[in-house]
């Protein structure tokens, strides 16, 4: 089965660490970065898509940042 996730965090290395760490397990970019201001928190925010092929078969109780 194909598992997607999306990846989001404040535009810090933090977001840096996360798709990294993403990347080191499996995981694969899917499409380009985005950024977006957050207004309520004042923030400008980052997120990327990633894809993972595994075993199985989804359900909503897969749990994908277990893969």
């Amino acid at each position: 089965m194909k598992l997607y996730r999306f990846l989001s965090e404040d535009d810090t290395s933090d977001f840096c660490h996360k798709v990294t760490d993403a990347l080191n397990k499996g995981w694969e970019l899917y499409g380009g970065p985005t950024q977006a201001w957050d207004t309520a928190n004042g923030v400008m925010r980052c997120g990327q898509a990633v894809t993972k092929e595994v075993e199985g078969t989804y359900t909503r109780d897969t749990k994908l940042g277990e893969h």
